[in-house]
């Protein structure tokens, strides 16, 4: 039975991080659930709409596929070293039927799905394993930093281009900076710098399939993000966050495009809810990689909206795979600092999400989690008050180094 890691308090100003068992936890949760309440105040009305018109419109990949076709193994083991298993995405493909009736499912309170009286949500124990990135350092996390190095610079960096070759290809979409593909693409089919073509071809994945805001662009917030991945940030709790925000924005105006990763998700689900048969003592293999096998596994598409929706109104305990067959971690994280659930920094906004509620995920016995104060979880980065709330969870995620 996995074990739960949390930040209880600061000793002699020291960073503290401790381990408790579960038993522990839950006397902790129940007495906190019962000071404190539910994180609905009484009297709430479900300000969701009864259907959500989700747009699944993707960047088109061909083109990334192709490119990484065209590398010899050297090259695609640079990359794996620096980031991981990110390039499967470019393979996992999204069912649409399975995507729209998925997202009606989507608590929006509790930042979870819920299927009748099971809830169920993508951990960051559960996005660290499928992702595989040797270089993230887990407890390492990202806080945006709002007057820092110039776009320009970092973009200059990152590409080894000069500044008049950079602003001449800068444009605006929307609120935000981007870079077109287009020009990516011509720097990774071009560049003299072997590393340099791996590091665009892993930034182009971060802003076409991971953080796909306006088709086709990569968004100033995701080039600051990547910006810092050299030094080992995790980037499983932003992922996270804009997903989480993205499915609850989708839920309350009843319409949307998912401004998260379709794919990750795609892939954390079927890992509950199609029961394969495998040999357990291979997800401890250097060489086994969750999202190949993934991609490997011929799936039926010609179910439908109506089908999936019905599938999924009616299901049952016994027919979810409550710990997904490559989840190997024995530990979960389930508070951070002095919140009493995990807060997730994002690049567009923040939320926060409740490990405890779906302890079964871990095969751990389950019971109700402490909310307070999670419903009121959300924000974007915008507003005169923002910054203040992003330095308190930053803090938070500090205490767990």
């Amino acid at each position: 039975m996995p074990k739960v890691r949390g930040i209880s308090h600061l000793m002699r100003n020291e960073k503290f991080v401790e381990v408790e068992d579960n038993a522990a936890v839950r006397a902790w949760s129940e007495r906190l659930q019962s000071e404190r309440g539910d994180s609905l105040a009484e009297g709430y009305a479900s300000e969701l709409q009864d259907f959500t018109r989700v747009n699944v419109v993707q960047n088109e990949l061909q083109e990334l596929r192709n490119i990484w076709a065209s590398w010899n193994e050297g090259i695609k083991q640079l990359f794996y070293q620096n980031y991981g298993d990110v390039s499967y995405l470019l393979d996992i493909r999204v069912d649409k039927n399975l995507f729209r009736a998925l997202v009606q499912f989507w608590n929006s309170a509790y930042k979870c799905f819920t299927f009748g009286e099971m809830d169920l949500v993508p951990t960051m124990e559960e996005y660290t394993t499928l992702l595989k990135c040797p270089k993230i350092q887990v407890r390492k996390t990202y806080a945006r930093v709002f007057s820092s190095q110039t776009f320009v610079k970092k973009l200059m960096s990152i590409f080894g281009m000069s500044e008049p070759w950079v602003i001449t290809r800068i444009q605006q979409k929307g609120d935000s900076k981007c870079i077109p593909w287009e020009n990516l693409r011509d720097l990774i089919l071009t560049h003299p710098d072997e590393r340099k073509r791996v590091d665009i071809f892993a930034l182009s994945i971060y802003g076409l399939v991971i953080f796909p805001k306006a088709l086709r662009h990569v968004d100033e917030a995701v080039i600051d993000l990547f910006d810092r991945l050299e030094k080992g940030i995790t980037p499983v709790p932003i992922i996270l966050a804009e997903t989480f925000r993205s499915l609850s924005s989708c839920r309350k105006t009843g319409k949307g495009r998912l401004i998260g990763c379709a794919q990750l998700l795609m892939a954390w689900f079927h890992g509950h809810f199609w029961k394969v048969d495998k040999v357990s003592y291979r997800v401890f293999s250097e060489g086994y990689f969750p999202l190949k096998e993934e991609v490997a596994i011929q799936r039926r598409e010609d179910i439908s909206e109506e089908k999936w929706m019905d599938i999924l109104q009616n299901l049952k305990e016994g027919d979810i795979e409550w710990r997904t067959y490559w989840m190997v971690s024995d530990e979960i994280m389930y508070r951070c600092g002095n919140f009493d659930w995990v807060p997730l920094l994002g690049i567009w906004g923040a939320t926060g999400y409740t490990p405890l509620l779906a302890l079964r995920q871990y095969k751990s016995r389950q019971f109700v989690p402490t909310t307070y104060g999670l419903a009121q979880s959300e924000f974007s980065f915008k507003g005169a008050h923002y910054k203040k709330r992003v330095r308190e969870l930053s803090d938070a995620w500090k205490q767990t180094c």
